[in-house]
């Protein structure tokens, strides 16, 4: 058992130096050495664990796929709870709490993006719509709050991407105030907006 939780543990250290490192330098500049030495494990320990870097960026990938269904993820607390859409705003700061937690497994999508052209989180997006559609089965009250015609899933993966680009501009691309107000307003505004809608009755 000893000898399992320190295997453990070292990979922990190699999947933590990684994130770190793939979130601030990118993956071609980050080498197999380099998470290693910040890991503080030899290179041959590292490769006990992983096959090679690729598997390394994956895993991390796939720890955030889990993540963002579970309870660690505010946004995904803050739905559970059966309220939506009546908590637009807790979902707003919730997003932002989401952000702030998990930045740096954000930043790895960008990474994927440019560096492997979107190859590994294509699965990761197209998997949020079932995520979305089962949040909500789980929750049939959202039903009765959203007007007809319109899909509860749909709205409600609508409404957390709104939030979520929001502070990710604002968090992980350092863009203060990227609507020209403070936190507290805009998440307002925007509730309100996806409430009541942007255009005027005729």
């Amino acid at each position: 058992m000893q000898r399992e939780e320190k295997s453990e543990r070292s990979r922990r250290q190699v999947l933590d130096a990684a994130l770190r490192l793939f979130s601030t330098r990118g993956y071609r500049a980050t080498s197999v050495r380099d998470i290693a030495e910040a890991a503080g494990v030899s290179t041959g320990n590292l490769y006990h664990h992983f096959p090679d870097k690729e598997a390394i960026f994956r895993t991390l990938l796939d720890e955030y796929h889990d993540i963002v269904a579970s309870e660690q993820f505010p946004v995904f607390r803050a739905v559970q709870n059966g309220q939506f859409p009546d908590n637009l705003e807790d979902l707003g700061y919730a997003a932002r709490d989401s952000v702030k937690q998990y930045r740096r497994y954000m930043l790895l999508i960008f990474v994927d993006v440019i560096e492997f052209d979107g190859t590994h989180i294509r699965e990761f997006y197209k998997s949020l719509t079932k995520r979305f559609g089962d949040l909500v089965e789980q929750n049939p009250s959202i039903h009765e709050r959203i007007r007809e015609n319109v899909s509860a899933s749909a709205a409600l993966h609508m409404v957390a991407r709104i939030f979520i680009n929001y502070f990710q501009l604002e968090l992980l691309f350092g863009v203060s105030e990227p609507f020209g107000k403070e936190t507290r307003h805009i998440v307002s505004e925007i509730a309100d907006m996806l409430r009541r809608g942007i255009a005027r009755q005729a």
